[in-house]
């Protein structure tokens, strides 16, 4: 094995998971890191930004499929053109595997999808949605604060399985029109779901971790038809509803789009701000000087998150792009059809871009960073996920007395793309009444 491939191998090794950002440094001496037949890794940060903005650059799995045989994504395929999956014209077919949301389509087909998500959620049509929930979100972190405060032992709390976790599931839940009660059905098809991004070359059974990814989206796509139809007949303030029940510019939604896109809010929707929330709590606890100026300046949870999002981003890396044409990068033609990764994470610690950056600054002047993506996929939820960190730290920092971490790092995530602690032991001298 050569020192490059071995280079990418331990970035993608689990035991690297508590601190990639050595190996990342590593990484972008070699702006366009290409080895043999497999990908092209592109690690700076302007490299990055202007392949997330270029035409050229496809997100769709068909065409990564058509060059490399990625069995995922020809099933993906095979779903979206009459196989097993596909709606074949019936609004009541879901016998098959899910295609994907629309952040693995092209324009015209993502931008008509993304539009028609956007109408219940944010401007120009709802314009005030995210906001309006901060009363809601701040009371749903104290309840979580609330009974970590009323435990047995409040000198080992896990923040991820207490805090970090429930709160975006109540949220997503909440803002779908998801039973909260269903949780333990759908974070199982979720994990499942977030396992198959994960590029791992020392997964013990890839196509074990296939055939689990299709099982958990036939399933979650079962689940969601049913709560469709439920919310189709008795509808609510939710986004399923609206999206089931209004007819817009671009006309309805097909019952798949319908069924896609609610599998992708529903598990994006979590997942990475878990991640976020969890990185973050993490970093403040390493920060102590942070941590306290939160506790006495509430203003200060905006840049603390934008500068989170830029040092620990709870997406790494972005391993599933491609080329439509020739793409030249530093010198380097990347083929139509060849795999791209973009590794976010460094990109975002790049010193051609940012000043000192592996120290936690969050007086930065500029706070622009990749931790969100960029270009027509950049987070959907972005305005949410970033509300529901600012709620939960400054909660977080406010109400928990003298917080401590227990260990350190504490265990991590098997999964490079969504990285972020499995567990956060923590010790506190107990929690502060709101």
């Amino acid at each position: 094995m050569s020192q490059e491939q071995s280079l990418l191998h331990r970035i993608l090794d689990h035991a690297s998971r508590p601190d990639p950002y050595p190996l990342y440094a590593e990484l972008r001496r070699t702006p366009v890191w290409h080895e043999g037949d497999g990908p092209y890794v592109i690690s700076g940060f302007t490299d990055i930004q202007e392949l997330l903005h270029d035409p050229r650059m496809s997100s769709d799995a068909r065409n990564l499929a058509a060059a490399t045989g990625d069995p995922l994504a020809e099933a993906v395929e095979a779903g979206e053109n009459g196989g097993p999956g596909a709606d074949g014209g019936s609004e009541g077919n879901v016998s098959g595997v899910l295609p994907p949301g629309f952040l693995r389509l092209d324009p015209p087909e993502h931008d008509r999808l993304r539009r028609m998500t956007n109408r219940p959620f944010g401007p120009p049509h709802t314009p005030h949605k995210v906001d309006g929930m901060r009363a809601e979100l701040t009371a749903a972190v104290d309840d979580l604060l609330d009974r970590i405060g009323s435990g047995a032992d409040s000198d080992d709390v896990d923040l991820v399985g207490s805090f970090a976790y429930p709160f975006p599931v109540t949220v997503i839940c909440r803002l779908l029109g998801v039973p909260r009660e269903d949780e333990p059905r759908f974070h199982v098809w979720a994990e499942a779901v977030a396992a198959s991004l994960d590029p791992d070359p020392d997964v013990p059974d890839p196509a074990a971790r296939l055939r689990a990814s299709h099982d958990a989206r036939l399933a979650l796509g079962g689940y969601l038809a049913e709560l469709i139809e439920e919310r189709r007949r008795r509808p609510g303030d939710d986004m399923i509803s609206r999206l089931a029940s209004r007819d817009g510019p671009d006309g309805p939604m097909s019952t798949m789009e319908l069924l896609t896109t609610s599998a992708l809010l529903l598990v994006a929707g979590h997942e990475t701000t878990v991640n976020l929330i969890a990185n973050g709590m993490l970093t403040l606890l390493r920060h102590p000087e942070a941590l306290e100026r939160l506790r006495r300046e509430p203003a200060f949870a905006a840049p603390l998150v934008e500068e989170l999002l830029r040092y620990e981003p709870p997406v790494q890396l972005l391993p599933q792009r491609t080329p439509l044409a020739p793409v030249e990068v530093r010198g380097t033609v990347i083929p139509p059809g060849a795999s791209v990764w973009l590794m976010l994470a460094a990109g975002n610690r790049d010193a051609e871009r940012f000043t000192d950056p592996e120290r936690f600054d969050p007086d930065r002047r500029d706070l622009q960073h990749l931790g969100l993506g960029s270009g027509i996929h950049s987070c959907f939820g972005a305005p949410l996920a970033r509300l529901e960190a600012q709620i939960a730290l400054s909660r977080f920092a406010t109400r928990l007395e003298r917080p401590r971490l227990l260990a350190d790092p504490p265990p991590y995530r098997r999964n490079a793309v969504l990285r972020g602690p499995r567990s956060l032991p923590v010790g506190c001298a107990g929690v502060r009444r709101p």
